[in-house]
């Protein structure tokens, strides 16, 4: 006996990321990657204008569509290893940091001098500029009201992630 269905064959039902049954469907192979994404990112694409706009002296309004932009493929090159932080406090707002922003963290980055991290200090998340200075490793408020905190194995400290974007929210 050839083909057809064997008992006990397949992936068993509900399984999976979705936890319920699939179904099999067809697409052209041009477009694989374009589902895929949408499915991965469940986001989709907003008009990105070819237009800068001045920051100076206005210009006429320019209404060509250079291309559709994700947002979502925009702020996130790892996926599986991205994630968003809310800021609480001020010890950033020389970098313009504030309270209240949305911070995009990409946990596989390995983080090098003068990013601004997420780094875990004695079990808490906090957000500094890893510095470093003869040697040592710092992590440095941008706000000169809070001091500089040395990275040392006392201190119970780990880099968790490197702040790859700034979400502001201004409504």
């Amino acid at each position: 006996m050839r083909g057809g269905k064997r008992q006990g064959a397949g992936r068993p039902k509900g399984q999976g990321k979705y936890q319920e049954p699939t179904k099999v469907i067809r697409i052209p192979i041009s477009l694989e990657q374009k589902v895929k994404s949408f499915i991965e990112t469940d986001t989709h694409e907003v008009p990105l204008f070819s237009t800068h706009v001045q920051a100076g002296f206005p210009s006429p309004a320019d209404d060509h569509i250079d291309q559709k932009l994700n947002i979502h493929t925009l702020l996130i090159k790892h996926p599986a290893a991205t994630l968003f932080v809310k800021v609480a406090g001020d010890s950033m707002i020389d970098a313009h940091i504030f309270e209240g922003d949305l911070l995009v963290v990409d946990r596989s980055l390995n983080a090098k001098p003068n990013d601004i991290v997420i780094a875990v200090l004695n079990g808490e998340l906090t957000v500094k500029r890893l510095i470093k200075k003869q040697q040592k490793f710092f992590l440095k408020p941008e706000n000169p009201a809070y001091p500089l905190i040395e990275l040392t194995r006392d201190n119970d400290s780990l880099i968790w992630g490197v702040v790859t974007s700034v979400i502001r929210q201004f409504i």
